[in-house]
């Protein structure tokens, strides 16, 4: 188990220390940088720029050193716990993601608990009730809930928000709680700006969700032990407890590793019509202007939830599921 966790740690950093190199070249990638942008924006204007100003600009942002050295200037100021310099925002990336960061993990944290618990019980009773009424009107409901755009979905909760309970349009709390300090009104602002954005996102995921547990779920019941089990006369729940139902679930500790990543990118859409202060419409806006340190260190942060969700993700299975073992070879 020891020799297991060390090596995955191991291979854990090196995946890291890859995926920053990548990162940072795909950044890199497109012709020019923050400063061509940003001089293409101004001369759109009418303003002129001076090229004294370009280079002084370009000196101090470091621009004007090769890409490998500033990737390591990024690389060893991150493992620092200095994530770099926002251009586009004129402050240190920390400043520009803390309070976005904090919202958005609100915000994912929130769906990912509406996702299980949602597609849990629905997902065991399509099973336990193959095409029954209930198992076709639920797939029928799954379903329209994969083929609705989020961003339909969002305008049509917000519009119901809106009449039905007079919440206010977009953001997660009322306009008079923003840059407040934290208080019980705030947070019940946010509790009742929450909602919306947590069943949009989380709708594709929990029907996703509910047709891979279903098809777990009756397959796990038609095999042998299970027949054995009924002819020997075990109650239905407790027959159904204690092993299909946790043979089934290895796809909810599965996707551990990626689902929170999934959900953080796939809110981007949904935070830009809501107008939601979260971390998606920042990394797309860093990705246009070519912030390299703001876009950079933010998919960094969602490499590094991926590597561990994954880490946790196969410890949990291995205590969850007896056949699988951490350690390879044939035991004899």
């Amino acid at each position: 188990m020891l020799n297991y966790m060390a090596r995955r740690l191991l291979t854990m950093i090196v995946t890291l220390l890859v995926i920053s190199g990548l990162v940072f070249i795909i950044i890199q990638l497109p012709p020019g940088d923050y400063l061509t942008t940003h001089i293409a924006e101004l001369q759109s204007q009418g303003e002129a720029v001076s090229l004294e100003r370009i280079e002084f600009l370009r000196s101090q942002y470091g621009l004007d050193k090769p890409m490998i050295e500033q990737y390591f200037i990024w690389l060893f100021g991150f493992l620092q716990g200095d994530l770099g310099y926002s251009f586009e925002h004129s402050l240190p990336v920390t400043e520009v993601v803390g309070d976005r960061l904090f919202l958005s993990m609100i915000l994912n944290v929130a769906t990912i608990i509406f996702i299980y618990v949602v597609s849990f019980p629905i997902g065991v009773y399509s099973a336990t009730h193959q095409y029954s009424w209930g198992d076709h009107g639920l797939t029928f409901i799954g379903f329209l809930g994969l083929a609705t755009p989020n961003f339909l979905l969002a305008l049509i909760l917000l519009y119901l928000a809106n009449v039905a309970f007079g919440t206010t349009i977009g953001g997660l709390m009322a306009p008079e709680y923003i840059d407040q300090p934290l208080s019980w009104d705030k947070i019940l602002s946010v509790l009742e700006h929450l909602w919306v954005p947590v069943a949009v996102i989380g709708t594709s995921g929990t029907a996703g969700m509910i047709r891979r547990l279903r098809a777990n779920l009756l397959d796990e019941l038609q095999k042998q032990y299970v027949v054995t089990g009924r002819a020997k006369g075990l109650p239905p729940g407790r027959l159904l407890l204690k092993y299909p139902l946790r043979m089934a679930l290895n796809p909810f500790v599965a996707d551990i590793g990626n689902l929170l990543p999934q959900v953080v990118s796939g809110s981007v859409i949904v935070s830009a019509v809501m107008s939601l202060p979260t971390t998606g419409p920042m990394l797309l806006s860093a990705l246009r202007s070519q912030d390299m340190y703001l876009a950079g260190s933010f998919l960094m942060f969602l490499a590094l939830l991926t590597v561990v969700g994954m880490f946790l993700s196969d410890l949990l299975l291995t205590a969850l599921d007896p056949r699988i073992r951490l350690e390879g070879g044939v035991k004899r």
